[in-house]
């Protein structure tokens, strides 16, 4: 009996133990927190920024003038290059001379026969005069002998004008640059027949220093610029020698202009209002037809708050930036966004000056979450700090 008693407390002691064995190997280990997010912020920064007026527009010449044949005549000469510079009284074309020198001999013989037949009309009346008083001829012819007087004095006076336009015409043949400037290409060759019927186009050239620059300005933008110099306007503005033209190639022109001239009224058609600026060109550079955009400077914002582009993100309408305070909390903020200075964003509402906003790693954090904040890295942290307000656009 004693024996059995040993073995059954044995027994319960291995299955005791056995249990317990058991349980230990079907506990998990604990889990190991994750390290918080590594997230790149930078500061906001705030400065002053211009706010420009980018308008796109079309080269035109300073003067275009339009070289025509003002006589009838087959074209002789072509005296120019086409394309390169003329001075003003260079000759560009002649045409033939012949037949304008046949009319005109032959106004001048007619213009010799009035005066001979008005001659002989004066030397009628001066002879019928003193015959009247002594009643040797009837006052009749004295009359007579007056009007046909004054009918050659108007005959001689139509051949001067005659001859006078046959000398005109004839000096039209040479047809000479009236300006310096750029001769374009001749709409016609030697051989061919000009001005018949109409002042035949020739050529065109265009003074093209200075060069102007036409654009269309909305109601808005011009009201815009218009007040530029207005109640409201900050007084301080950023070095600038004019506006600033980008070329079709995204180059800056190097010559800045100014505003030469703004038309009457605004186009019912479409809206605009035309602005004519003026650019010096030494160097030929812009040529007719060339199209660009100009840059006008209208206000500068003082102390306006400024974000990479990077660090704005948007979403069914909706702006926001991830603000990291602190206690390196993350808080998703809805901004208002202004207008663009380089890189940059302007906000208009929802950041402080000093806050820090994060710019890489947006995707990795969620609103309320803590991470790990690292400055962004210097170089991009200095290209966005030191991005130029002259090189921004206007949103």
């Amino acid at each position: 009996m004693l024996t059995m008693r040993i073995d059954s407390g044995r027994t319960g002691l291995v299955a005791l133990a056995i249990v317990v064995s058991l349980s230990v190997a079907c506990e998990k280990p604990a889990p190991v927190a994750a390290p918080p997010t590594e997230v790149y912020v930078i500061d906001v920064v705030q400065k002053d920024v211009p706010v420009y007026l980018e308008l796109v527009g079309q080269t035109q010449g300073f003067q275009d003038v339009d070289i025509r044949a003002r006589v009838e005549g087959f074209l002789d000469t072509v005296s120019f290059r086409e394309g390169t510079i003329v001075r003003k009284g260079d000759l560009l074309y002649e045409i033939d001379r012949k037949p304008l020198e046949a009319l005109l001999a032959a106004s001048k013989a007619e213009l010799a026969t009035s005066q001979a037949k008005l001659e002989k009309a004066n030397n009628d009346v001066a002879r019928y005069t003193p015959l009247v008083a002594k009643q040797a001829v009837s006052k009749q012819e004295l009359d007579n002998a007056k009007a046909e007087r004054d009918a050659e004095t108007a005959q001689v006076e139509a051949g001067k004008a005659s001859v006078e336009k046959a000398t005109l015409d004839l000096s039209y043949t040479r047809i000479t640059a009236p300006i310096d400037g750029l001769a374009g290409l001749t709409r016609v060759k030697p051989g061919n027949l000009v001005g018949r019927g109409e002042s035949t186009l020739l050529t065109t050239i265009s003074q093209i220093n200075p060069m102007l620059f036409r654009v269309a300005a909305t109601e808005a933008d011009y009201l815009r610029y218009s007040r530029r110099r207005g109640p409201g306007t900050s007084t301080a503005s950023p070095r600038a020698d004019g506006i600033q033209l980008t070329l079709a190639d995204g180059s800056t022109y190097a010559e800045t202009g100014r505003v030469n001239l703004v038309d009457r009224a605004v186009d019912p058609t479409t809206g605009t209002l035309g602005i004519q600026l003026e650019y010096p060109n030494p160097g030929l550079l812009l040529r007719p037809g060339q199209y660009g955009r100009a840059r006008l400077l209208l206000d500068t914002r003082a102390g306006a708050l400024l974000v990479p582009q990077r660090a704005v993100q948007e979403l069914q309408n909706l702006t926001s930036v991830a603000v990291v305070d602190a206690s390196n909390k993350v808080a998703f903020r809805t901004v208002k966004t202004g207008q663009r200075v380089g890189s940059l964003w302007v906000i208009e509402e929802g950041l402080k000056p000093g806050e820090k906003v994060v710019t890489e790693g947006l995707q990795r954090i969620q609103d309320g979450m803590t991470v790990v904040a690292k400055p962004a890295p210097t170089e991009a942290a200095s290209a966005e700090a030191a991005a130029s307000p002259a090189a921004g656009g206007v949103k």
